[in-house]
């Protein structure tokens, strides 16, 4: 099978990363771009780029009918289709084959047999691959709700409800109290139809205090498949992967090759073709069960890369046409170890909410050992449309200490400003002793991080903050002041709900004496280079990150991020606030799937009122009070901008819903 020209069924940074390699092995490549992605990366890497909107913008790279038309427009003789999306599709790896393009990836059956999480536990144990019990019975009757909760009651808690055709951990719900079961799998049904178009669920016995480790798989069209080691993927939050490494703390090399040759079975029992992760959870005692296959490339593939020292993505490109797997399993090596992190666009400190805006400055790190997957430009807007990972940052070492601490510097020298993210969170994961000891499992984030602080700026970031503000406003820029007089004034600054009033004395030669908590800190910018910028504060000198945009400075000074401005007087902040608890605003851009209620219902505080999917993430929104609804704004389906009135309860005296049957 020969191909020319390949068409990227993807977008931002794994899109770049195919056109790169793809590029590297002289083929031409085309990209293919929704309205909100006209000026991505990925659209002026490739050779040619295909428009594929209108609006919505969101299910244009779902559209298989777009994207067959946009490999004829283009010429391309060849589609590669990244991961998510129609990654995972049948029907498009189908349309492919038909319209006379090779699907760099599995045959549609192998897809198909792999797709429904159910159709793929029976087939495995079927194969003998150890699986995790439960229950995965597709038919109606084994559908309903009844059912499920009588197999429920039959397998135990703790119970894990998994969309049958998902992934990503949309659809899934952990059920620790019987009480919770009917309206989990109420839930779960929901947003799996909503993510994948299919409400069917399986049901899972939870191991609770695993590791989860996937292993990578390469099949080719001459009978030959083997692996290449295994990842760790423990810690996770909402059931999405955060930090992935190879090779696992947990897994020696006997069990390697013993789950190695399970996962090789799994592939071998379906034909399998191309790259594929066969993902196990491994429990306390060294036992390990089949959790699902995923049959493409995986987010976190660079591990494997770094530590085989090859390039999965040019062996995907080598198999499409037809050559054979260029090693065989006794010539796979794993040298050192690799860790990657996934830099996202969201607040772990306000419930890990998903973030939409523009990016006011982007630099990834650099150095020895560190590579970034990414697909942004400097300033570029991150529409509330897809998935809010930005980019991933890899480290590889000798030894796993080596990179760990690597990517932990590699973070705090990555610049990304404007909008609220992950990369303090993430420093903070790998600087956890447990994690440091290797002994993180998938309960890792609940039982160490389960509502992380968000970090303060000290006294001394407050103090940098106020001499870059006002030289910034002073001067139109924040170079050192250089006037021969003095000036001295007050400054206040807000930062969320921390606010401070500042003293501010600029003296002759360039520096800022800043009265903070009365401690006066005096502050002398150095030395500027774009976003970096040089300060002298008291007797030490550090590097620190700041944009200052109109009325908003953004900085990141020792690893805490924080957004300063001057706050309004406070006569027209208190009239700004006027309404209080009772009005519920959307606290990103998104879609509505569910308004849960109606004018005149009266609802208890902290009831959900509205669910808000942002970036393929449902949210459940609730005020801060309890009374009576007297608004609401917006119905199921409305797309809504980031601060938008979703609606109002006014507080009344009468009981909270449910205190009547309470008292009794």
């Amino acid at each position: 099978m020969t191909f020319s020209t390949i068409l990227i069924a993807n977008r931002g940074e794994i899109a770049c990363r195919i056109i790169r390699t793809a590029h590297a092995l002289g083929y031409r490549t085309v990209a293919v771009y929704s309205d909100a992605d006209a000026g991505a990366p990925h659209v002026g890497l490739a050779d040619r780029a295909v428009r594929i909107g209108p609006p919505p913008v969101r299910e244009s790279y779902l559209d298989v009918a777009a994207l067959i038309a946009a490999a004829r427009k283009s010429g391309a003789d060849a589609v590669h289709p990244g991961y998510g999306f129609l990654s995972e599709n049948d029907g498009f790896a189908q349309a492919c084959l038909d319209a006379g393009l090779v699907f760099i990836g599995p045959s549609p059956a192998a897809i198909r047999a792999m797709g429904n999480k159910a159709a793929a536990k029976r087939a495995m144990i079927a194969a003998g691959v150890p699986c995790i019990p439960g229950f995965q019975d597709s038919s109606p009757e084994g559908q309903a709700d009844a059912r499920l909760v009588a197999e429920a009651e039959r397998i135990g808690l703790p119970l894990l409800i998994k969309a049958a055709a998902g992934g990503g951990g949309r659809g899934m719900r952990m059920v620790r109290e019987w009480s919770a079961l009917p309206a989990a799998i109420t839930s779960a049904r929901s947003e799996a139809e909503s993510a994948f178009g299919s409400g069917e669920l399986i049901l899972e016995r939870a191991i609770t205090s695993g590791r989860h480790v996937e292993i990578q798989v390469f099949g080719d069209g001459h009978g030959h498949a083997i692996h290449l080691g295994e990842r760790d993927c423990s810690v996770q939050r909402r059931h999405q992967k955060v930090v992935e490494e190879s090779p696992s703390p947990a897994v020696s090399p006997a069990l390697r090759a013993e789950m190695g040759a399970a996962a090789v079975l799994a592939a071998r029992s379906i034909d399998y073709v191309g790259a594929g992760t066969v993902e196990f959870m491994l429990d306390a005692d060294g036992k390990f069960y089949f959790l699902e296959m995923n049959t493409r490339l995986q987010v976190e593939h660079p591990v494997t890369e770094l530590v085989t020292g090859l390039d999965l993505v040019a062996w995907q490109l080598r198999v499409a046409a037809g050559e054979p797997l260029p090693l065989t399993q006794e010539q796979v090596e794993l040298r050192g170890h690799a860790i990657e992190v996934r830099l996202y666009a969201e607040d772990p400190y306000a419930g890990y909410l998903p973030q939409a805006g523009e990016i006011v400055a982007w630099r990834p790190a650099g150095g020895d050992g560190v590579r970034v997957d990414h697909g942004l430009h400097p300033k570029q807007t991150i529409s509330p449309y897809y998935d809010p990972m930005i980019a991933k940052v890899i480290t590889h070492g000798r030894t796993r200490d080596e990179a760990r601490r690597r990517l932990v510097t590699a973070l705090g020298r990555s610049v990304l400003l404007g909008l609220p993210n992950n990369k303090r969170f993430l420093a903070d994961i790998l600087q956890h002793p447990v994690f440091v000891e290797g002994g993180a499992t998938t309960r890792f984030l609940d039982e160490h991080l389960p509502a992380p602080a968000r970090p303060e700026p000290d006294a001394r970031a407050w103090a940098i903050a106020a001499a870059i503000w006002t030289l910034g406003h002073v001067r139109g820029d924040y170079s050192p002041w250089r006037s021969a007089g003095r000036a001295a004034f007050p400054l206040t600054l807000r930062t969320g709900e921390k606010e401070r009033e500042l003293a501010v004395d600029l003296e002759p030669g360039g520096i800022t004496t800043v009265t903070v908590d009365g401690a006066a800190l005096p502050v002398r910018v150095l030395a500027r280079a774009g976003v970096e910028v040089r300060v002298l504060v008291g007797d030490v000198q550090e590097t620190v990150h700041a944009a200052l945009v109109g009325d908003r400075l953004f900085l990141d000074a020792r690893g805490v991020q924080a957004e300063f401005v001057e706050p309004p007087p406070k006569g027209a902040e208190a009239e700004a606030s006027a309404g209080g608890d009772g009005t519920l605003h959307a606290p990103t851009s998104g879609r509505v799937v569910a308004v849960h209620v109606q004018v005149g219902d009266r609802v208890r505080r902290g009831q959900t009122l509205v669910t808000l999917e942002a970036m393929k993430i449902e949210n459940a929104l609730a005020v801060a009070c309890g009374g009576v609804v007297t608004e609401v704004k917006v119905k199921p389906g409305d797309q809504v901008p980031q601060g938008r009135l979703l609606a109002v309860v006014t507080p009344d005296d009468g009981p909270e819903p449910g205190a009547a049957s309470a008292a009794a």
